[in-house]
């Protein structure tokens, strides 16, 4: 008995989590449905949950073992969230990835770092251009965001028509890229739309979004008004901005350098891809060494904080030659994404302790958002209509919320958060399953799972410091000396005075010395001992139980 074709939506990541995205649907006999995949994303560790690594990925294995159906993936735009991971997982999906021009450059060139082949990177014209992919037809739909040339998808099937936003705003006159055209949005949905995967960012924030252009005059009166160096700070993707604030520089009759290379390297590719005209030209850190400070304005990396970025690295002295003192001005034209909260106010205090002025955007004069606001997402549903709302890109808050705000309106939303695969195919939608998701992490060069216990081991040595404890056994199972210690991270001495290395050997010497001829001659229950013989003399020594390392060597015969 042949089974019937249905449609699903399974959010691998992005759906739960700010970050990370990754959006498979498919069509097709259960089981054996034709698949596509929209994003391939990263989001960013920290210190005190992931120390150590240096990238997150969605975990892919169910898409992995299902690759031979994977028709192609699909980039809306060029954040790091959507496109990040594409270098580093390519290899295990080895499909076609489609994007515009701008996104492409990006998605290419993160081939070609991780020795992929950039070719697999097709770059497609906008709606209404299609890309034929297996039973769907996907077209690219432009819309406005913080970086040129984001687009929604327009998805169509057999089972009907979705529309997949992306990241998007309602802004008719950004600085750059494409403005929100009602006209094609609303003929992309004269035909119907089945179901909107719709970004839930800001469904929160109450007021309309502003433009992009509203943030520009008081930019340039702020910087006209400084006395000394003026320095700013903002999303590197967002070459929109990165061009509002070397203009304010430039009619301020200061000389602007660029500082990072992510920066860079954003305004090379809006160049070369078109998207970016009419840049104000800017002088190299050399140069901006033998200006006069007041005739001098800094763009520079780390807006969220990130410690090796040219924000912190000028917070903590000199970076490329250059230092800020006091007088000088430092502008966050950003928000302060949640999580990286700590990060920023560590940069701001080092500048207030140089006697920096430090300007923030808490009153929301010097930046606006690349996302949709809760009346901006009411006009979508409205707009396009759609039997079923999905949301994604947000926190379970986020995604619950626009479930209500399309209730509202008496739309039927659903919650679908990682994990949670859909059955579009009906009038309304079904849960059809769930699916293991987790994350994967870059460590260096290597890939690992979040299960693997090499972060939370490195997290339980940041916590408890560790000892690695050396014994030494002859041929005949007899202790060769006493055994030594080597303590990392925690203190020389403790609660009896004596240094914590010297009592930990002495306790240990102890219990060779009583230790029966079968556990000498069994490295396990050595090791046991000796691990459980720290433990106990650090809690009563320093109050800490440290992780244990024992390494016991044998002579042989």
């Amino acid at each position: 008995m042949s089974r019937p074709d249905r449609l699903i939506y399974l959010p691998l990541g992005g759906a739960g989590e700010i970050g990370m995205n990754a959006y498979v649907y498919g069509y097709g006999p259960q089981d054996a449905e034709r698949l596509i995949l929209v994003d391939l994303g990263v989001t960013f560790p920290n210190m005190d949950t992931t120390p150590g690594v240096d990238l997150i990925f969605a975990d892919i294995s169910w898409l992995e073992e299902r690759r031979d159906r994977l028709e192609a993936i699909f980039i809306t735009h060029a954040h790091e969230d959507h496109v990040g991971a594409v270098g580093h997982l390519w290899s295990r999906l080895r499909a076609p990835v489609y994007a515009r021009p701008f996104t492409a450059s990006h998605a290419s060139r993160k081939m070609e770092e991780q020795g992929q082949d950039p070719a697999q990177v097709i770059v497609t014209d906008p709606w209404p251009n299609k890309v034929q992919a297996g039973p769907f037809q996907v077209s690219f739909l432009p819309v406005s965001h913080s970086i040129p040339e984001s687009s929604g998808l327009v998805i169509d099937t057999p089972a009907g028509r979705i529309v997949h936003t992306g990241d998007f705003k309602l802004d008719v006159t950004p600085v750059l890229g494409d403005p929100f055209d009602r006209d094609l949005w609303a003929e992309v949905a004269g035909d119907g739309v089945k179901v909107l995967t719709c970004d839930s960012t800001n469904v929160f924030s109450p007021n309309p979004g502003r433009s992009e252009t509203s943030v520009g005059p008081a930019i340039r009166q702020l910087v006209e008004r400084a006395d000394g160096m003026v320095v700013a700070t903002t999303f590197a993707s967002n070459i929109a901005r990165l061009k509002t604030l070397a203009e304010a520089g430039q009619a301020a009759g200061r000389s602007v350098c660029l500082l990072g290379r992510a920066m860079r390297r954003m305004v090379e590719a809006g160049v070369e891809t078109g998207v970016l005209t009419d840049f104000p030209k800017t002088i190299s850190p050399e140069e901006a060494g033998n200006l006069p400070r007041e005739n001098l304005m800094l763009i520079v990396t780390g807006s969220q904080g990130e410690r090796r970025a040219a924000s912190a690295q000028l917070s903590r002295g000199k970076y490329m030659g250059l230092s800020l003192r006091e007088g000088d001005l430092f502008l966050f034209s950003s928000k302060t994404i949640p999580g990286n909260e700590r990060g920023v106010l560590q940069i701001v205090n080092a500048f207030s302790e140089m006697g920096v002025d430090v300007v923030d955007d808490d009153a929301d004069l010097y930046h606006v958002s690349g996302h949709a606001n809760r009346p901006d997402l009411a006009r979508i549903h409205q707009l396009m209509n759609p039997q079923i709302i999905v949301p994604m890109h947000g926190e379970h808050r986020h995604l619950r919320e626009h479930v209500k705000l399309a209730a509202e309106s008496g739309r039927t939303g659903v919650l679908a958060p990682n994990g949670t695969m859909l059955d579009l195919t009906g009038v309304t939608a079904q849960i059809a399953g769930y699916v293991d998701t987790g994350r994967t992490y870059l460590d260096g060069t290597v890939q690992i799972g979040a299960l693997d216990g090499v972060v939370r081991d490195r997290i339980r040595m940041a916590l408890n410091g560790q000892v690695v404890v050396s014994v030494l056994i002859d041929e005949e199972d007899e202790p060769m000396g006493e055994p030594w210690v080597e303590l990392m991270g925690l203190p020389e001495t403790g609660a009896s005075g004596a240094a914590l290395s010297d009592v930990l050997e002495a306790d240990l010497d102890q219990f060779m010395g009583r230790a029966s001829d079968k556990t000498l001659a069994d490295d396990d229950k050595l090791e046991e001992g000796l691990r459980r013989i720290v433990r106990q003399s650090a809690q009563a020594e320093i109050g800490k139980r440290p992780e244990v390392k024992v390494i016991v060597s044998r002579l042989s015969a």
